[in-house]
């Protein structure tokens, strides 16, 4: 009787909740197989709810994510969140190079300072269909350079979403390799203090960007900018903050290319760009809802 009313009554009410959404986390959601064994099972059977790992901050990161890739209700996981994740190293992101994720689409190695090239290629062997990649903020990643990046860009051609914040480290020949995706639409590069004029053109080709972040790419001129707006016609958010080396021209350049899908600009610290009243400014880019210049 007890069992019938688990299957009747509590495992319905169960699923209701953890499928809207997945509102429960990870923990909770682990915590639920154990109440019963009509609940383990009636939970297993939705396969939607295991596609999210996340591991975002949780310490002994590298051993729990090797024990859940090897459970079969992760087989078809989608997105990983490795996020400032605990002791994730190498040697535990090389053990997925044996492993099948064709299904996921989104990772985020976001703070995972002790990940090098080594690791970047054993994801990009595992991972071959991934849209969403981020690992910034690794400014003490030493251990990773052009080499890791260049992985990235070759064996994982259908990435939608890079973000590549406060990689100081990594130089124009990598980024000039961005080219590469084509189906590209978000770009984070804030702080890419050796991209040029010449890896911004390269990157320019990426006719499908939508978002782009060169906060203190400081090496980049009007020359990178013009380029980027003569093929990035669909740009709805660009920051150029702290570039003093570009000027109105890149403006005038980007008021004739993007003046239909531009409504965020930021070009704080651009000295080289003259204030404007928002008239002005809604002349140059009907569309434009925020816009940030220096005092």
């Amino acid at each position: 009787m007890e069992e019938e009313a688990w299957n009747k009554e509590i495992v319905p009410r169960v699923l209701q909740l953890v499928s809207q959404r997945q509102r429960l986390g990870l923990r909770d959601l682990c915590t639920l197989l154990l109440l019963s064994p009509s609940c383990y099972h009636a939970l297993l059977s939705h396969h939607h709810l295991w596609e999210v790992l996340d591991l975002h901050e949780m310490n002994n990161a590298g051993e729990r994510l090797l024990a859940a890739l090897s459970l079969p209700r992760y087989q078809h996981v989608k997105y990983l969140n490795l996020e400032f994740a605990q002791d994730i190293e190498d040697k535990h992101v090389m053990q997925l190079k044996g492993k099948s994720l064709m299904d996921l689409r989104s990772l985020n190695l976001n703070g995972c300072q002790k990940i090098s090239d080594d690791g970047i290629e054993a994801v990009t062997a595992a991972c071959p269909n991934i849209r969403i990649f981020s690992i910034y903020w690794n400014v003490r990643c030493i251990k990773l350079t052009d080499n890791g990046l260049q992985q990235i860009l070759l064996y994982c051609p259908m990435i939608m979403s890079l973000n590549l914040y406060a990689l100081s480290s990594l130089t124009d020949n990598a980024y000039q390799m961005i080219s590469f995706l084509t189906n590209l639409r978000f770009l984070d590069l804030c702080g890419a203090q050796n991209l040029s004029d010449q890896g911004l053109s390269s990157i320019a080709k990426c006719k499908n960007l939508v978002s782009l972040n060169l906060t203190w790419c400081v090496n980049v001129t009007d020359v990178g900018v013009l380029a980027l707006a003569s093929t990035c016609t669909s740009l709805e958010y660009l920051s150029l903050f702290g570039i003093t080396g570009v000027t109105d021209k890149s403006l005038e350049a980007l008021s004739r290319s993007c003046s239909a899908t531009l409504s965020t600009l930021d070009v704080n610290g651009c000295i080289g760009i003259k204030r404007r009243n928002r008239n002005e400014l809604l002349e140059l880019f009907p569309k434009l809802r925020c816009f940030k210049v220096h005092s």
